[in-house]
């Protein structure tokens, strides 16, 4: 079934769409959820609730790309089950994101932190980068990707690909700075 066809039959409220975008991308949301939470049963429930999240967004949201959709639907149910059980020791996850926090920082508790502003400065840091740096910074930080993973997927050296990854957070931070925040 194509995605409009997918779309549709959630805009009409039919459950066969459930169905059809399990079939379609199960495999790929399961894939980003086991990234941050690992195997288990969690990862199960989070599909679900991604099947729910989508159900819920449409209508009234219309997606022009159906897998980025789903997708980020499935990474945030999974962070949000990822931060609920403080499953620190569970996944690679936790050192990934800490990685990122270097060059991010800031106090995402704090009043005047805007994370949509931010989301909105790193997408902009990644338009001024290489299709080749962007692919791995999000294969590394968006899909949790091993830097073995990203190295062997495409045909890099583990140090390129860590010294790709290292650049690209030094000119995010930087990016940053240079917008304003306060690193």
């Amino acid at each position: 079934m194509e995605d409009q066809d997918i779309i549709t039959l959630y805009w009409e409220r039919s459950e066969e769409a459930i169905r059809a975008t399990a079939e379609k991308y199960g495999g790929y949301c399961a894939a980003i959820i086991r990234r941050v939470l690992g195997d288990g049963r969690d990862s199960e429930e989070c599909l679900n609730d991604t099947w729910l999240g989508a159900w819920n967004a449409m209508p009234p949201q219309r997606p022009r790309r159906l897998p980025p959709f789903l997708g980020r639907i499935a990474r945030n149910t999974a962070l949000d089950r990822f931060d609920y059980n403080a499953a620190q020791s569970r996944s690679g996850c936790t050192a990934v994101l800490e990685e990122l926090a270097e060059c991010v920082g800031g106090d995402p508790a704090g009043e005047d932190f805007d994370l949509r502003r931010l989301g909105e400065a790193i997408s902009a840091y990644l338009d001024t980068v290489s299709p080749e740096c962007r692919r791995v910074f999000l294969r590394r930080y968006w899909y949790c990707d091993t830097v073995q993973e990203i190295a062997a997927g495409y045909g890099f050296t583990q140090g390129k690909v860590k010294s790709l990854l290292h650049r690209a957070r030094k000119g995010l931070r930087a990016y940053l700075i240079e917008e304003g925040y306060d690193l």
